[in-house]
């Protein structure tokens, strides 16, 4: 990531925080779930009977590796849903996704190595990377997602590639999602090249219409894939449970690390979240965020139909909280931000989310944490600002 890039993010994310700080503000800036769909009640219960039933354990240290109770629920109902047979053996239990996305940054990067991204990519991811000094290669996306044939253009021209990064799923920003002929390919690439793939997939339990694609990983034969999953997303966000799902010989290495850092991801939490997933069925509570978020982003793309010139363009993604909004390429979505904070509504401006800067016609929404009226108030304010340019 370039010095000008990273600065220009920096100066991004201090103009949103400003924004949160306003009154009458409609953020569209966040990627967070709704606070309303969290199954509290369900909660309650969950930590009395484990406070009841377990108490001195849940308060105790516990293993590096996560639970292995939690580790094998995942396995057998996250997992295997995601198309990949793995076994509580093959994961480790992080403090949440971004844990993980740092340990991967620390675990294979050294100063000058590359790591493949998409273009756009997960603003996290490449702050997680960063500090270990990686050269950043770009490859393209349109709708199908990320162009084979550019990526193996960019990796045969890149032979110190450590590993491609891609969140295959509604991808963070564009809500793009990576067919499966692509996913395969991608996985003859990584053989092909001799490079890992870190599979990011928050968003795959967060399916519109149709059916799930099974994982990158699904087709992995040689243990290439590295998946990186979360119930951020799909439960409580607050609990910060995460994983990786890999080798046991590359997981080996992420719990050296994790030793070094944390020793552990909180043991309540992950005893909460294990006896959740045994005393109800997570895809009840996954499809009640399903038909709200779905409604909102149907809200929101009317809405954006009805509001925005027909000089811009915008994703309709088949699951996940974000839509990607392109201008036209003369307009600068940073000065576009600057003019909507006069109209109280905010966005992520594209440029954060290049590693290499560059691209300043996009912007993202999120749709997930606002009420209906509200996506329609603050998107009718969109139009009103991209108007006036």
């Amino acid at each position: 990531m370039n010095v000008g890039a990273s600065r220009e993010s920096d100066e991004i994310i201090a103009m949103i925080m400003k924004l949160t700080e306003m009154p009458e503000v409609i953020s569209f800036a966040g990627g967070l779930p709704d606070g309303e769909l969290f199954p509290i009640e369900e909660m309650k219960k969950v930590t009395k009977e484990v406070l009841e039933s377990d108490g001195r354990n849940a308060l105790q240290y516990s293993t590096t590796q996560g639970i292995r109770e939690l580790r094998e629920v995942i396995a057998e109902q996250i997992m295997k849903e995601a198309g990949v047979d793995t076994t509580a053996d093959n994961l480790v239990i992080t403090c949440g996704s971004q844990q993980a996305l740092e340990f991967s940054g620390r675990l294979f990067l050294d100063e000058g190595d590359v790591v493949i991204c998409e273009s756009p990519s997960y603003l996290g991811a490449i702050t997680a990377f960063q500090p270990y000094g990686p050269k950043f290669v770009e490859v393209k996306m349109d709708e199908h997602g990320m162009d084979m044939v550019d990526l193996e253009e960019k990796l045969r021209n890149n032979p110190n590639t450590k590993f491609i990064y891609t969140v295959p799923d509604f991808q963070n920003p564009t809500g793009i999602t990576l067919i499966v002929e692509r996913r395969k390919r991608m996985v003859e690439l990584a053989e092909k090249y001799d490079v890992m793939i870190l599979e990011d997939n928050p968003y795959g339990n967060l399916l519109f219409e149709g059916e799930r694609l099974p994982a990158i990983k699904s087709f992995d034969k040689n243990e290439r894939v590295i998946y990186h999953g979360t119930f951020s997303k799909i439960f409580c966000p607050g609990l910060r449970i995460g994983w990786v799902c890999a080798a046991e010989e590359i997981v080996n290495k992420y719990l050296l690390i994790k030793q070094s850092v944390d020793l552990q991801t909180n043991t309540m939490a992950q005893k909460e979240t294990a006896l959740y997933m045994n005393m109800y069925d997570i895809k009840d509570n996954v499809n009640k965020i399903k038909e709200v978020y779905k409604r909102r982003r149907d809200l929101m793309v009317k809405t954006l139909k009805e509001e925005l010139p027909e000089s811009c363009s915008y994703t309709n993604p088949a699951g996940g909280l974000f839509i990607w909004v392109t201008l036209p390429e003369e307009l600068d979505a940073s000065k576009v931000l600057e003019k909507a904070m006069e109209y109280r509504v905010g966005f992520v401006p594209g440029i954060a989310f290049y590693p290499n800067g560059g691209h300043r016609n996009n912007f993202r929404l999120n749709f997930s944490s606002m009420k209906d009226e509200l996506i329609v108030e603050g998107v009718k304010r969109l139009g009103q600002v991209l108007r006036s340019f």
